[in-house]
């Protein structure tokens, strides 16, 4: 399952305080390094989001509970579209109700 994890920095967060907690669990966790499957950071800097992959939700509570004290996460189960495969189940979908 993939879940998309956007944060925000807290008003009183560093750069550098992302910067060494970034490190520092990466050093203790070597097992999310898998679980990453994209990171984003917004223009102007202060959030962004990250890509996760697990099928267990705590696992993902897990992985991110350790940056809290420096942002704020918004936290959503996602999954993909073929755009071509959603175009036609939609035309299909209707003609069906027309």
């Amino acid at each position: 399952m993939l879940w998309y994890c956007r944060f925000k920095w807290h008003q009183h967060t560093r750069a550098d305080d992302v910067r060494r907690r970034v490190l520092e669990q990466h050093e203790q966790r070597t097992d999310v390094t898998g679980k990453i499957k994209g990171w984003y950071n917004l223009a102007g800097g202060g959030a962004g989001f990250i890509l996760l992959e697990s099928d267990d939700p705590q696992q993902v509570s897990e992985i991110l509970q350790p940056y809290m004290d420096l942002m704020s996460w918004d936290v959503h189960a996602v999954y993909e579209l073929s755009y071509q495969k959603a175009i036609e189940e939609f035309r299909k979908q209707l003609q069906a109700n027309a």
